[in-house]
């Protein structure tokens, strides 16, 4: 495995030069924006050397992944633009896509042809993703899509998103949902920008009115939407989050640097080292509800590293848009999206230690 770090580590240092050097660090979680035409550039480039899709099947092990985001963290190499499409749903259609399928989407999604956003949450359906009312019928070959999404990453940039709808009039709950591929630019879609705390709109509402996509672009059957969409999220935990964990390190360097004898620190540095054991434990395991107790972990721990990083700092984390104050701001949502808390505790309490309802 050394022999392969030092592979990565090599190829990092000498791509990371002229205009890619000047994307170090950008972009992320609430810095979307930042240099995104040029982040799209690096992705590519890193798409042409073979280094995206590690984790898709029969790509690279466990181990392999786990080094690579790790040197990729540490080369503070900018945040790739389509996570959406190459972590989640790459995976899904290997998964669950026909052949036909397969052929027609995975080429472009290794390649960055074409880059995809996640139509799941409504505004009366976020934790509860079950009540999702928007709708699909089946009408001369093409699927019509009705309603609205809401919180929709990146969905500004995207030419595909995938959305879970309900096909069956009638249905409740999880009965009744499908899967469907859709492309986002037609005049049956509308995208609007959603203003953050940090003053950035990386997320947005999507809305469908009469939107179409083609018959055959239903992933799993009519109906089979809920346990596609299941393992779709499955796959959001993996080896990724240790290059997170990297970066959450040398946010905690920095914060020690400038506030050594705050004995807080210190907690944070060890919970550090528990989210990093906890991940490395679970990753040979197939995805299930132990990446609940990951994510309520690592959610709590970022939000308090801001908060402490907003207190250690004083007047220098007050300034305008200081990094400090960028992170504390949209840690704050970290603790919701991707399942809140208590959504994550609820799967715990059950799933795990299977405490009545």
């Amino acid at each position: 495995m050394e022999s392969f770090r030092r592979e990565v580590r090599e190829w990092l240092s000498a791509n990371l030069v002229g205009e890619f050097a000047e994307l170090r660090g950008l972009g992320g979680p609430g810095r979307e924006h930042e240099a995104f035409e040029g982040r799209l550039r690096w992705h590519r480039h890193l798409a042409r050397s073979g280094w995206t899709c590690l984790g898709w099947p029969g790509e690279r092990s466990v181990e392999e992944q786990v080094i690579f985001h790790e040197e990729y963290a540490e080369a503070d190499a900018p945040a790739k633009v389509d996570i959406v499409g190459e972590g989640l749903l790459g995976p899904t259609l290997v998964a669950f896509g026909t052949p036909e399928q397969k052929e027609r989407f995975l080429p472009k999604i290794r390649t960055l042809e074409e880059l995809w956003c996640q139509g799941y949450s409504e505004p009366g359906a976020g934790s509860d993703l079950a009540s999702v009312a928007t709708r699909a019928t089946l009408e001369g070959g093409k699927w019509v899509i009705n309603g609205q999404k809401i919180w929709t990453s990146n969905a500004h940039y995207s030419d595909w998103i995938f959305v879970l709808c309900r096909t069956e009039p009638g249905s409740q709950r999880h009965q009744g949902l499908s899967y469907l591929l859709v492309p986002m630019d037609q005049p049956g879609i509308e995208v609007r920008p959603i203003r953050q705390l940090t003053g950035t709109s990386e997320f947005n509402e999507v809305f469908f009115d009469g939107a179409v996509t083609a018959e055959e672009n239903v992933v799993g059957q009519p109906g089979e939407g809920w346990k596609i969409a299941m393992a779709t999220l499955g796959f959001e935990r993996g080896t990724a989050m240790l290059g997170h964990q990297v970066g959450f390190r040398r946010q905690l360097d920095a914060i020690m640097a400038k506030a050594p004898e705050d004995e807080r620190l210190t907690r944070a540095w060890l919970e550090l080292h528990v989210m990093r054991s906890h991940t490395m434990r679970t990753l040979n395991d197939d995805p299930g509800p132990e990446a609940s107790v990951l994510k309520l972990f690592w959610a709590g721990w970022h939000r308090r590293l801001g908060e402490l990083a907003m207190d250690s700092l004083g007047p220098e984390s007050m300034i305008d848009d200081n990094e400090w104050q960028r992170m504390f701001l949209f840690s704050r949502a970290e603790t919701i999206y991707g399942g809140s808390d208590e959504i994550q505790r609820e799967i715990i309490a059950h799933r795990i230690l299977g405490l009545p309802r």
